[in-house]
């Protein structure tokens, strides 16, 4: 009989469930697969790349162009005192002023005001002056002490009718009637087209042929007064 109980408690033992083992894991669900947004991220990673190949591509491809660092009024032409030199990203579709045509440039004029802080390019420019509609260009023939002594193409002046002595008793009325007007300005703004031997900035001494662009409606007053010798200019500030 006690053998019996033993064998029956036995049973009753290895009748009950398994515990797992500490060392095994709980299954895990399945992960949710999400393609667009794996998409999404290679293609923001091939954006990053190229835009990062553009930019070093763009860097590496610069040139050396032309500057305005002040303005250029129409009719007036490129001196080393207006522009400088900069680098910029080489554009095959904008007519740069390269660095190795700044020479070739100051030899042509304005065609239109081109603004300080701008980058010129070729279109602005033309070999021979064209005159703008209201405009005319009027030549003087100026003695040392009538013009100032580093005047060049692209200044901006204002011309002062000035007296003048030794005339002859044959002008004596005109000069009379120009008296009052001794000294009166004649043009408040005046932009200076070409200055002969203006390339040698050494020269400040003796006769200039100087041409002027101003309005139409003071050309005849301005020449006038030089054939008389009664003109002086001064330089003014860029307007």
């Amino acid at each position: 009989m006690k053998i019996q109980e033993r064998t029956g408690a036995g049973a009753g033992r290895s009748a009950a469930p398994a515990q797992p083992s500490v060392g095994d894991r709980l299954p895990s669900p399945p992960r949710e697969r999400k393609p667009a947004l794996a998409a999404l991220a290679v293609l923001l990673i091939l954006l990053g790349a190229l835009g990062a190949t553009m930019l070093v591509l763009q860097v590496g491809d610069r040139v050396e162009v032309v500057k305005v660092t002040k303005d250029i009024p129409a009719g007036g032409r490129v001196t080393d005192q207006n522009s400088t030199i900069v680098m910029v990203a080489d554009d095959p579709d904008i007519n740069y002023i390269k660095e190795t045509q700044l020479e070739t440039i100051k030899g042509y004029t304005a065609v239109t005001m081109i603004p300080g802080g701008s980058l010129p390019v070729g279109e602005m420019f033309a070999k021979e002056p064209k005159i703008p509609a209201g405009k005319a260009s009027v030549g003087l023939a100026l003695k040392e002490g009538q013009y100032y002594a580093d005047i060049k193409g692209g200044d901006t002046v204002a011309a002062y009718r000035v007296g003048t002595s030794g005339s002859s008793s044959s002008d004596s009325s005109d000069k009379d009637s120009s008296s009052s007007s001794s000294g009166n300005g004649l043009i408040a703004t005046a932009s200076v087209e070409r200055v002969k031997g203006e390339s040698d900035a050494t020269v400040s001494t003796g006769s200039k042929s100087i041409t002027l662009l101003v309005d139409e409606g003071d050309a005849a007053a301005l020449a006038s007064a030089s054939s008389a010798g009664e003109v002086a200019l001064v330089r003014v500030p860029a307007k």
